[in-house]
């Protein structure tokens, strides 16, 4: 799917092309962060929406994180990442 079919700010990553870009630090082995917490993480995956690729970051502070995307200025929050 290359249209973007968000509903209240959030993308079902289920209809859409996502794949696995590596950072320099991830391909190191290296954490974004030494405790592995923080706002605007970079993961390892990015999604297409509407013929564009994207990074998907995380926000983390416990132990489940919010994962997102910033399109546009606006964070769009990314779920069922496979």
């Amino acid at each position: 799917m290359t249209t973007s079919t968000t509903v209240d700010n959030r993308i079902d990553a289920q209809g859409f092309e996502v794949k696995t870009s590596l950072l320099w630090w991830q391909k190191r082995g290296l954490s974004y962060t030494a405790s592995g917490y923080g706002r605007k993480i970079p993961t390892d995956k990015m999604i297409k929406v509407d013929n564009g690729w994207f990074r998907i970051y995380c926000t983390i502070f416990s132990n489940c994180g919010t994962l997102y995307i910033c399109r546009k200025g606006k964070e769009i929050t990314v779920f069922n990442v496979q």
